[in-house]
């Protein structure tokens, strides 16, 4: 992993911006310690710190709960 100063990123964004679409990750630090990461773009949605679980599935997460499963929701 790649670590940039915030003066650095600043100065080469559009060189950082390419690096990262290639699958690089980049740390952008300041006074060394980390402060943002850049990396690739990935399809799909994913929630926060979710995203080991995979894209979500938008129409089942909406669908009404089977009988049975909100009964045991609402005790």
């Amino acid at each position: 992993m790649r670590r940039v100063s915030v003066h650095e990123a600043k100065a080469k964004l559009s060189e950082l911006l390419e690096a990262a679409r290639r699958g690089e990750e980049i740390v952008i630090t300041r006074y060394g310690r980390p402060l943002a990461r850049l990396s690739p773009w990935e399809e799909g949605v994913r929630l926060g710190t979710l995203r080991h679980l995979g894209p979500v599935d938008w129409e089942a997460f909406h669908a009404p709960l089977p009988e049975e499963e909100l009964t045991a929701w609402e005790g």
